[in-house]
C-alpha cells in the first residue's frame, strides 16, 4: 500500500469508498458474465477466525493445491467485478515481485496472492446492519444476500477457471452459523491459536497500525477490516471487551469472547472445524487430515510454518487460565473432528 501511486489511491477511493460505484460495477459484471459462470457446486472452503490465528497461511496452502479459485490482489479495487476488471486491467496477468505485506510478519504476496477481499460484498450490501461505530455485531444475512454472495463466488470461478472457491475472511466469524447452515456442502475451517501467543500478536499488530497513514486507514475500512490499529472496532458477541486495547488483558478478553461464541456454532454444525494451528504448522499429518476433510490431495506443505511468537506483556493470570482452558477444550474437539488423537 505504501507504494501505491496517486492514481492507484484515487482509483481505490472511487471503487470502494462510494457504494453506488461498487454496486454499479457489480450490476454490470452480473449482466455480462453471470449467465456463463459455472454452476455453484457448493463445495467451497472458508477459513475464518480472529486475525493473527494463522488464517492467511492456511488459506494460502489450500489455494496452492490449484483446486480453488479466489479473489486476489489483482482484483483490487473492483473486487465485485472480477471479470470486467480483468479485461480492463493487466496487473493480474503476471505474478509480479513478491514483497512482505504491511503486517511485517514475513508473509510475502504478489498480485496473484489470495486475500480477504470478499468482505467488500457484505459491507457494500448490508454493512449498516452489523458495522457500527462501537464495533461489529453478529451478522445474520438473509437468503437473498447469501444468494448474491454465491453469485459472486460463481463470477470468481469463471474468472479463475475453477469449480471450487476458497476464502479467508475473519469477519465471517460474525455470520458463521448462518453461512454454515446455508452452505452445507462447504467446509469452514477455524484456526485455533494458543491464546497468550495470539493475544500478544494482536497487541503487537494493534500498536503497529496505530500510526498508519490516512490512506491505509481508509483502505482497511473499505475492506471491512477493523481488527486492530487506528480503525479498531471490536467484535461484539456480547459486551464490548473491557480495558485498554493497548493491554494484553483486552485482547485476552476479546479472544475469550470470540471463541466462546464460536463454541456452540461449531458444536451445532458438521461442516465447521477447529484447526489447532500450532500442530498444523509443525506436523504434516495434521495438514494431511485437513486436506482429506476438504477433499484435496495434499502435497508437502510449503506455506505452513509456525506463526511468530512474542513474549506476552504483563497480564491477568486468571484471565489467561480461562482462555487456556477454553483453548484446550476446543482443540480437543478439533483433533477429534480431523480424526487425530491430539
Amino acid at each position: 500500500m505504501a507504494d501505491y501511486s496517486a492514481l492507484d489511491r484515487i482509483l481505490h477511493r472511487l471503487a470502494l469508498a462510494a457504494p453506488a460505484t461498487a454496486e454499479m460495477m457489480h450490476d454490470i459484471e452480473r449482466g455480462m458474465h453471470l449467465k456463463t459462470a459455472p454452476k455453484d457446486t457448493g463445495r467451497h472452503v472458508f477459513v475464518t477466525g480472529l486475525a493473527r490465528a494463522g488464517t492467511t497461511i492456511l488459506m494460502s496452502e489450500i489455494h496452492r493445491t490449484g483446486e480453488f479459485g479466489s479473489l486476489t490482489y489483482a482484483d483490487m479495487p473492483f473486487v465485485l467485478a472480477p471479470n470486467l476488471w480483468a479485461k480492463l486491467s493487466r496487473k493480474g496477468s503476471k505474478p509480479g515481485v513478491k514483497a512482505e505485506r504491511a503486517h511485517g510478519d514475513g508473509i510475502e504476496v504478489d498480485t496473484q496472492s489470495p486475500e480477504a477481499l470478499d468482505e467488500v460484498y457484505w459491507r457494500i450490501f448490508d454493512g449498516k446492519s452489523y458495522i457500527g461505530e462501537d464495533g461489529l455485531k453478529v451478522h445474520r444475512p438473509d437468503a437473498d444476500l447469501i444468494a448474491g454472495y454465491r453469485d459472486l463466488i460463481r463470477l470468481v470461478l469463471k474468472k479463475t477457471g475453477k469449480t471450487r472457491y476458497v476464502s479467508k475472511n475473519n469477519n465471517n466469524i460474525l455470520r458463521l452459523g448462518t453461512l454454515a447452515k446455508a452452505m452445507p456442502k462447504a467446509e469452514f475451517l477455524v484456526p485455533l491459536r494458543r491464546p497468550l501467543d495470539h493475544a500478544a500478536s494482536l497487541l503487537g499488530q494493534h500498536r503497529r497500525f496505530l500510526e498508519a497513514d490516512p490512506f491505509i486507514r481508509d483502505y482497511m475500512t473499505w475492506l471491512g477490516h477493523h481488527e486492530f490499529g487506528a480503525t479498531h472496532r471490536p467484535f461484539l458477541f456480547d459486551a464490548r471487551p473491557e480495558g485498554d486495547p493497548g493491554s494484553m488483558d483486552y485482547w485476552l478478553r476479546a479472544w475469550i469472547s470470540a471463541y466462546s461464541a464460536l463454541d456452540p456454532v461449531e458444536a451445532a454444525a458438521d461442516n465447521v472445524t477447529f484447526v489447532p494451528y500450532e500442530a498444523l504448522s509443525a506436523d504434516p499429518v495434521v495438514w494431511q487430515a485437513v486436506a482429506q476433510r476438504i477433499g484435496v490431495t495434499p502435497d508437502m506443505p510449503q506455506e505452513l510454518r509456525p506463526v511468530s511468537e512474542r513474549a506476552p506483556d504483563a497480564h491477568d493470570a486468571a484471565l489467561a487460565a480461562k482462555a487456556e482452558a477454553l483453548h484446550a477444550r476446543l482443540s480437543a474437539r478439533g483433533f477429534a473432528a480431523l480424526g487425530l488423537g491430539g
